[in-house]
């Protein structure tokens, strides 16, 4: 089998970098925004290339999970060789396996940046009866099965929507990711979903979670679980006039600037740390979710929700009309 091109991205800049991955079928480009604005910001980035991605449906049957792990832990190693502190981000199963690097390689992530996070495929556009794929899935028709990209592709913005659409249909599969999802690679995240839940309680480092109320392939209630079952510190931003692929959706500059905003406060952290008299020991922070309103100052908690029904969850909601 020829072997795929690499097409990851980087922005060398200062000490504190920032791994970016992508989600199941797509490419390094769809992370590429964020990494423009954590560069503006002075922050490296990089925005690695999984396994078996960017090239055939048949390149990415050929891998699983722990390979597209093994290719995060790869990046990891070379973001280390330029940065001493490090955060780990993903958008869709890139957030899931974001989390797999977080817990696993506990000592190397500082803070850990979840986008749509896809636990679950149960957002609105998903076919009712994608159910029954699992009964099937080891049958030959199941492992022939493929999930094709339908409207309207996680997109809210329909300019964007067509032009991705175009390029899935037309263009080269490291443009704009694979049309069509093979069985075999949606049960290799089941797989990375049924190996991360059990962690979840594990992973302390603070993380941002960022979900369209609105997502059509992942619903709000995977949002929800992070915020009830991650160890540490959870800050939360829903957005109001997005759908899944929030990095590259009418929402994306306010998703960026929430990261850039959640970097920098990982990175004065760090300082702060490493200003401090040696053997003082900093007070432990309580370990609860953090929650900002939109507007306040950051990092001001507050002993109410946002949104009803979401017990402790800390939630940022973004009114719609800010987009692009």
């Amino acid at each position: 089998m020829k072997a795929v091109a690499d097409h990851s991205i980087l922005y060398e800049r200062g000490p504190v970098g920032v791994l970016l991955i992508h989600g199941l079928g797509g490419t390094p480009v769809e992370m590429r925004d964020i990494a423009r604005r954590l560069a503006a910001a002075g922050y490296t980035a990089m925005c690695c290339q999984l396994a078996g991605h960017c090239g055939t449906e048949d390149d990415l049957t050929a891998t699983g999970f722990e390979d597209w792990y093994d290719s995060a832990v790869d990046a990891l190693h070379e973001l280390e060789k330029r940065c001493s502190t490090i955060l780990v981000g993903g958008l869709s199963m890139g957030a899931v396996l974001a989390a797999l690097v977080a817990a696993r390689q506990s000592q190397r992530v500082r803070g850990l940046v979840m986008l749509a996070p896809t636990l679950t495929y149960d957002g609105w556009s998903i076919p009712k009866y994608s159910f029954l794929l699992r009964l099937f899935i080891n049958t030959p028709f199941g492992r022939r099965y493929r999930f094709e990209e339908r409207e309207p592709y996680g997109l809210k913005d329909e300019r964007t929507r067509a032009m991705v659409a175009y390029s899935m249909r037309h263009g080269s599969s490291a443009e704009a990711g694979l049309l069509a999802t093979p069985a075999m690679a949606l049960r290799e995240l089941w797989r990375l979903t049924a190996k991360i839940k059990p962690m979840l309680p594990l992973i302390r480092q603070r993380t941002l979670v960022v979900h369209a109320r609105h997502d059509d392939i992942a619903s709000l209630d995977n949002a929800i679980t992070l915020q009830r079952r991650l160890g540490g510190v959870v800050d939360t931003m829903v957005l109001e006039d997005s759908y899944h692929l929030v990095t590259v959706d009418r929402q994306r500059h306010l998703v960026g600037d929430r990261v850039v905003e959640f970097v920098t406060r990982i990175a004065r952290d760090v300082e702060a740390e490493q200003a401090e008299p040696t053997g003082w020991a900093r007070p432990s922070a309580a370990n609860a979710n953090a929650t900002t309103e939109a507007g306040a100052t950051p990092g001001v908690r507050e002993p109410t929700d946002l949104v009803p029904g979401l017990g402790s969850a800390a939630l940022a909601s973004v009114g719609a009309g800010h987009g692009s």
